[in-house]
């Protein structure tokens, strides 16, 4: 069996004005067959399960063909999309003809040009190959799951775990799905419901309550005789489009009633437990006063507002301004400011040094802060963690970086490009141990806990302002579906 691999993954947060162009996917890395395998072959990744299927099988020759993803920020521009998806087409059509694709995409793509682009990616992936190809595609669990990208695979499988620590299972679980379907072992028939419900990111913990008791029962369902998979998505309230929303997704072997009957009894679980899927943040100088007045840390501060995962910044400076003011000591905070970065750089390692950090994307974020302080190390921000991390990732890249020890003892982490706090390797590979700080600015909501929940001494959703707020009412919606709650109740 003959299988390509491919995908472009991007979670556009349709409120932000950075836009994903071609020179950030170049920068992020367009990845061509063996660079692929070198990036993710032994990491946790979507794309890493889709290549571990052809090493447990002779008879399976997976062939990886483009891989590229960029952190979250606005859509993609119109030409980056055609420019990406016309490499993928002409990839799949130089090296076919294929048995299966297994497409390795996030699920709440959208374009300038194409509100579902990851319909579109289907749609025209779909067109190339016939309706002989299997397709199989898996999706992150904030994907905003339309009824073009439903019906254009055979196959769909979605993370289910948040922080996502399941992404090279799920993807392993739709290459073997596929596989068997190719051999006449099953025959996937699938139902989808969306659901009109927008869960607050605070709510969307799946180890916390309500997600735990929904997954609970997708995962009863999916015991059942002749269940295949079954999937709640949480969907990504940031993108203005009109599949917002959460959705479900069930699998069965050749039984379409069987299918329906859970989308059904799961949509109808999700809307009696809405009113526990809204949620609210810690104010500000409160949390970042108790984290002043804890007995032990680290005190880790999940930065809502400026959750680079999913499309913030990552130049905030509320909580840092904060901090100054109530005078903690012993914080760890990241900010992205290339300038700052340069001025670091240019007067050396132990240097003492004056400058204005963060707050300069827009006054949403915040205003640039005065700090002063010794430099204490320069590097190229890259790193590699072994360890677990949301979306399975190994190898990180933040560009030139510079650590500032402040007067006021924060450790300021200074960056040349936007990157959320989602790996304790990250402080580690500049000098920092994280059980020595009093708190830590995670900029992440659920992102980060995967990494910092274990050696947390209390972790804080913090209040604060950014094209991801977690307070909803915050944001002009033109194309979301109506009613919706919590918009709508």
């Amino acid at each position: 069996m003959k299988i390509a691999t491919l995908g472009i993954s991007h979670e556009a947060n349709t409120f932000s004005t950075s836009l994903a162009d071609l020179e950030e996917w170049q920068w992020a890395g367009i990845l061509l067959g063996p660079e692929i395998v070198e990036q993710y072959g032994d990491a946790e990744a979507t794309i890493s399960g889709f290549l571990e299927l052809g090493h447990n099988e002779l008879t399976i020759d997976v062939v990886p063909l483009l891989f590229s993803r960029v952190t979250p920020m606005g859509p993609i521009t119109a030409d980056a999309f055609e420019y990406l998806l016309g490499q993928m087409l002409d990839l799949l059509r130089d090296h076919g003809p294929w048995d299966g694709v297994l497409l390795a995409l996030h699920g709440a793509a959208v374009s300038t040009e194409h509100p579902d682009a990851d319909g579109e990616i289907i749609r025209r992936v779909r067109e190339l190959v016939g309706p002989q190809c299997l397709i199989g595609v898996t999706l992150d669990m904030h994907a905003n799951v339309s009824d073009p990208m439903h019906q254009g695979v055979d196959v769909m499988t979605v993370y289910q775990t948040n922080p996502h620590i399941d992404a090279r299972e799920q993807a392993k679980r739709a290459g073997i799905l596929m596989v068997q379907t190719h051999r006449n072992e099953v025959r996937p028939t699938s139902a989808f419901e969306m659901i009109p419900i927008a869960i607050n990111i605070l709510r969307q913990g799946t180890s916390d309550f309500p997600m735990s008791k929904i997954l609970a029962a997708a995962r009863a369902e999916e015991q059942r005789p002749g269940v295949l998979s079954v999937s709640v998505v949480e969907g990504y309230p940031y993108a203005d489009v009109h599949e917002m929303g959460m959705s479900v997704v069930a699998i069965t072997d050749n039984d379409d009633l069987l299918a329906r009957q859970i989308t059904s009894k799961l949509t109808n679980l999700i809307w009696d437990l809405r009113e526990h899927c809204e949620g609210f943040g810690v104010p500000i100088e409160e949390a970042v006063q108790h984290a002043a007045d804890a007995k032990r840390g680290p005190v880790v501060l999940l930065d809502t507002g400026d959750n680079v995962g999913a499309g913030s910044p990552g130049d905030s400076t509320h909580i840092l301004s904060a901090a100054q003011r109530i005078g903690v000591r012993d914080m760890f905070c990241s900010i992205s400011d290339p300038g700052a970065v340069q001025t670091c750089m240019s007067a050396g390692v132990g240097s003492i040094v004056e400058v204005h950090v963060g707050g300069k994307t827009d006054d949403l974020h915040g205003t640039p802060v005065r700090v002063r302080g010794q430099v204490r190390l320069l590097s190229d921000g890259q790193w590699e963690d072994t360890e677990s991390t949301h979306g399975g990732f190994r190898f990180f890249d933040t560009g030139p970086t510079a650590l500032l020890r402040t007067d006021d003892d924060h450790n300021l982490l200074l960056a040349s490009r936007p990157h959320g706090n989602v790996s304790l390797q990250q402080l580690r590979a500049v000098g920092l141990d994280p059980m020595r700080q009093r708190a830590i600015v995670a900029k992440g909501a659920n992102s980060p806990r995967a990494a910092f929940e274990p050696i947390a001494a209390e972790m804080i959703y913090v209040a604060s302002p950014g094209v991801t707020s977690a307070d909803l009412s915050t944001f002009t919606y033109r194309h979301r579906r109506q009613p919706m709650f919590p918009f709508e109740t």
